[in-house]
């Protein structure tokens, strides 16, 4: 049975861990709670048909299985669009070898929350490999769509070996952004889908989610990249996650260094255009979105509401990504 070589990861579910240990309100401070979410749901914007979106939590699945792990996201067209579609191109390439191709989420909140508007219902991590293990899989490929080595990703491994003794034999895939030649890679499709706005009086401005964990560098790093692809210093990477740099207010602060900006383009630099695509970066009644703070800045702002998982040459990424766990997987050079 192949074992796995991890770190231990601590203070991962220091959020969930809160909100379990958080004080019981006073019963009106309920109410008013419930209000909120209830006026919340009321003004949620249409996301599109779940019904239009295959979850992947079908039995049957066979000795062999390649499991597709993402964070997720409640935008079901565009859960469609990227997730799907990323895990539809895994399928065209594997399913044909007699692998069965299930879906798994990390998120939870976002499990919960299409559950109950949508009636869809879409596994946990836990939940697949349950559902693996009872369905007789001998052989387990994870492939996750994460897009760096950090807190998820060793999350992910650690949850991997404890059911381990479940399967003849686990292996997971690499991320999207694992080498150097991946982020050339990346940066080139960036570079393509944005060319046009490379008029040198238009600052592009990819947003990025951004973690407290060491592999926050790489965003840093992809902006390096991407300006030497494109020949161009019109391109800027930013972050939304809270206490991670560069934050919108340091990018906007190099942007304005350069007097001959006019436009600013805003795009999604994760798998998906979900909550943080279309409420942090691009809502323009929201004043403290990212599309807010550069237009009171004196900025046309154009906001392309696309995530990485669109791409279709990402998306051969991520199948070459498992094809390389498959092959470590079966012995195959």
């Amino acid at each position: 049975m192949k074992k796995f070589v991890t770190k231990v990861v601590t203070g991962l579910m220091v959020a969930s861990m809160a909100l379990s240990c958080a004080p019981v309100f006073a019963a009106e401070t309920t109410t008013e709670a419930a209000e909120t979410t209830e006026a919340a749901a009321e003004e949620e914007p249409d996301t599109g048909d779940a019904s239009k979106d295959d979850p992947r939590n079908q039995d049957e699945i066979g000795e062999k299985e390649i499991l597709v792990v993402s964070f997720g996201t409640s935008y079901n067209d565009n859960r469609v669009a990227t997730i799907g579609a990323i895990e539809q191109a895994i399928a065209d390439k594997f399913e044909g070898e007699g692998w069965s191709v299930r879906r798994a989420f990390t998120a939870d909140i976002i499990i919960n929350h299409v559950k109950e508007r949508d009636g869809e219902v879409i596994d946990n991590v836990e939940e697949a490999l349950k559902r693996a293990r009872d369905n007789g899989v001998k052989q387990l490929v994870v492939q996750p769509t994460h897009l760096m080595a950090g807190l998820e990703y060793e999350e992910l491994t650690g949850t991997l070996t404890k059911y381990e003794q479940d399967f003849d034999k686990i292996e997971i895939g690499q991320p999207l952004l694992a080498s150097d030649d991946d982020k050339e890679d990346v940066a080139e499709e960036l570079v393509k889908v944005t060319k046009d706005f490379d008029d040198g009086e238009t600052a592009i401005v990819f947003m990025g989610h951004g973690t407290n964990h060491e592999s926050n560098d790489v965003y840093a790093e992809m902006q390096d990249i991407i300006r030497k692809q494109s020949g161009s210093d019109n391109y800027f990477v930013g972050v939304v996650h809270d206490g991670a740099k560069p934050d919108v207010n340091d990018v906007l602060a190099e942007v304005q260094k350069n007097d001959a900006y006019k436009k600013v383009v805003l795009r999604d630099m994760m798998v998906v255009a979900g909550d943080h695509a279309n409420n942090d970066m691009a809502d323009a009644e929201d004043p403290e979105s990212w599309y807010s703070i550069f237009k009171d800045a004196g900025y046309e702002v154009e906001t392309v509401l696309e995530g990485l998982g669109q791409i279709k040459e990402i998306q051969e990424m991520y199948v070459d990504h498992c094809e390389d766990a498959v092959e470590k997987m079966t012995g195959e050079d």
